[in-house]
């Protein structure tokens, strides 16, 4: 599971507790002086910040570890068309259109039209497709069909029929919809299910469907897309000679290459299976892969390569397409294994009921990483902090690998600031906290969000995975869960115990002030006036702080002001907000272990999904005076590798990208291994 970037946020000084890094007081001076001459900005559009990201430490890698992230770059690129087929089923017929126009077009761009449709391919190339990338509704061209129609006619660009009217049509406006009362699947534009297929199809089809050892159930519909033909339900799935099989086959082949140049014989087995998982789609492979890879924690790079998270399916089975390649960072890693090596206290000493507590927790690693390069659903929007695999069984059974990408928060860290904070924070005491604790406490909150949060608790006996049982609420719940697990142990003197702050009592409060402002006020800034909260991160923001600001009434734990027409909300009891924290914490973990999906449904449609219009509206006109875009995304750096005579490669050299376009376009020509799919 992966906490969604919401780097845009750590520059307002709103919670972005999926960016886990900071480097350490005695370093800080020395980093600024570092990283003075490298310019991170890269472009700004619509609602977006592009930046780039250096890779720390390269030049101490040897060859043969900058051969295999090399590989495992290259293997991540080779599918990065799946990712927008899946988004959508013309989006790749519309993005070779819109980029041959881009191309080709030699007429007047000082227009207005132009600079539309130039901010409008920018922003399909950022979402991989034609829905945004956060709130999943259909981005709208600032220019007219007709203006449309001129420019692929000057092009002699084709794009006809359904294709073209999808841009500008109301048809398929929501890539996912986790509307209650709906058919989500019907009314989700996503491309894992065919025409006609519906909830009852799915639930029925997948209910039929038996692994083999109940104890360790396979993850049915991860791979593949379901569709009817002639009536009748069927799977195409993904693997070498199957749906995508082209993409698959260049995946397989530079896969091949790495695991000729791994580190050790771990991870040689694990990236063994993972190919032969690509060439079969057996989900019993993808099982032994995972048990294999996580197993695998010695050496320095490590990487995440295949369909895992289940976010864009509204049903929440199908994994999108997504990879990360990852250079271990020593010294951040080892500060924060203190967590892995006391998990266990973190769960004995949880408020969770004890037939919920997990009784040995094991095999919870935790590293800060340096991202080499990222593809698919992980780029350019980027998670901040990972936490895999996905299985309850495997966690259970084997544990789990949590990761922080450091390099992309320092990234963000450097590349500007803003005054957003001090239009949203109640008094000067708040903004002190956050001006000296909040970056400390957002790199706790991602450790013991990934490492304490997903791998606590267990379901019980007899209780189906939360996708079959909680349905569209599984991912909101899993994600409030974790976030609860952090928020409780935020104001823990334990963490002080641990020499992970100076101070536990200040970074809680920090904590504390960040989420409920961000969950209540600045989150809002995301949404247009009148719309709900849809994603699963948003949701759990929000029903998570509506709840306790709700049950905190009667003492006054969290009051709400309004000083000269703007809001505030300010914490006035941190004891009793953390019980409060840790009684929600209690009742969500009983929901996932006993599978109970009215329970869910009451929680989140009652607390996470409605917006206070007035408040809305409130927020966004304080937000207008601000230039700096909400939301953040990475452009990647270029690795080259340099080869002999021989054609074996002697060196591999990294390269910055100089603009946002000049790497989409050199990606759609380099890496087009995805025929259009139909």
């Amino acid at each position: 599971m992966k906490l969604k970037s919401i780097l845009g946020f750590v520059l307002m000084g709103a919670l972005v507790f999926s960016c886990g890094n900071e480097k350490s007081k005695e370093n800080k001076e020395e980093l600024k002086v570092k990283d003075t001459a490298f310019n991170y900005n890269v472009d700004q559009f619509a609602d977006i910040k592009v930046l780039r990201y250096q890779i720390p430490g390269w030049e101490n890698l040897t060859l043969k570890e900058q051969k295999l992230v090399y590989y495992l770059t290259q293997a991540g690129l080779s599918g990065r068309d799946i990712i927008w087929d899946q988004n959508y089923k013309h989006n790749l017929k519309i993005r070779k259109a819109l980029e041959s126009i881009y191309t080709n077009y030699t007429g007047d761009k000082t227009t207005e039209n132009w600079n539309a449709f130039e901010v409008y391919l920018k922003r399909v190339w950022f979402s991989n497709g034609i829905h945004h990338h956060y709130s999943k509704d259909k981005i709208k061209p600032g220019f007219s069909s007709d203006y449309l129609k001129q420019l692929l006619a000057e092009t002699h660009t084709v794009l006809e029929d359904e294709a073209f009217e999808i841009i500008f049509n109301d048809v398929d406006a929501k890539k996912v919809n986790q509307a209650k009362g709906v058919d989500n699947v019907a009314l989700s534009a996503v491309n894992f299910y065919g025409d006609g297929v519906t909830n009852k199809d799915v639930e029925t089809f997948y209910a039929s469907k038996k692994s083999p050892d109940p104890s360790k159930p396979l993850s049915f519909g991860l791979n593949s897309q379901l569709v009817k033909e002639n009536g009748v339900l069927k799977e195409r799935i993904y693997k070498s000679g199957g749906l995508y099989g082209s993409a698959i086959d260049e995946i397989i082949k530079w896969l091949e290459l790495a695991k000729g140049v791994s580190e050790n014989e771990g991870q040689a087995n694990a990236l063994g299976l993972l190919i032969s998982y690509y060439k079969t789609g057996d989900l019993q492979t993808w099982d032994d892969y995972n048990v294999a890879w996580t197993a695998a924690t010695d050496g320095n790079i490590d990487y995440i390569n295949s369909f895992i998270e289940v976010y864009n399916d509204p049903l929440g089975y199908r994994g999108s397409y997504e990879t990360i390649v990852q250079i271990k960072d020593f010294d951040m890693s080892n500060k924060m294994e203190v967590l892995s090596e006391n998990a266990q206290w973190f769960e004995d000493n949880s408020p969770l009921m004890e037939v919920h507590k997990k009784k040995n927790v094991v095999g919870v690693s935790y590293k800060t990483v340096n991202v080499a390069g990222e593809a698919g659903d992980a780029s350019p929007s980027t998670p901040i902090g990972v936490n895999l695999p996905n299985a309850n069984w495997i966690r259970a059974e084997v544990g789990s690998k949590s990761v922080s990408l450091g390099n992309i928060v320092d990234a963000s860290n450097n590349a500007g600031n803003s005054d957003r904070l001090k239009e949203f924070v109640n008094d000067e005491e708040e903004l002190e906290l956050e001006e000296t604790y909040s970056k400390l406490a957002n790199k706790l909150h991602t450790a013991l969000h990934e490492v304490v949060g997903h791998a606590s608790g267990q379901l019980n006996p007899g209780v189906g995975e939360t996708k079959e049982t909680l349905k569209n609420y599984a991912s909101t719940l899993e994600e409030g869960r974790a976030d609860l697990v952090a928020l409780y142990y935020l104001y823990d003197s334990k963490i002080q115990e641990l020499g992970l702050t100076d101070d536990w009592e200040k970074t809680g409060k920090a904590a504390y002030n960040d989420y409920i402002r961000n969950g209540l006020l600045m989150q809002l800034i995301r949404l247009n006036l009148g719309d709900d909260v849809e994603e699963a991160h948003m949701r759990n923001r929000q029903w998570i702080s509506a709840w306790v600001f709700e049950k905190g009434k009667d003492d006054n734990v969290i009051e709400k002001i309004i000083r000269n027409g703007k809001t505030y909300y300010n914490i006035n009891d941190y004891v009793k907000l953390r019980e409060l924290f840790g009684e929600l914490l209690r009742e969500t973990q009983r929901i996932k272990s006993e599978g109970d999906f009215k329970a869910a449904e009451a929680l989140v449609e009652g607390y996470g999904v409605k917006v206070d219009q007035k408040i809305h509206a409130e927020v966004l006109d304080r937000n207008k005076q601000f230039k700096s875009a909400p939301y953040t995304g990475y452009v990647n750096p270029v690795l080259v590798a340099k080869t002999n005579e021989a054609g074996e490669i002697v060196e591999v050299d990294v390269k910055q990208p100089q603009t946002f376009v000049e790497q989409m376009l050199d990606y759609s020509k380099k890496y087009n291994f995805l025929p259009e799919v139909n």
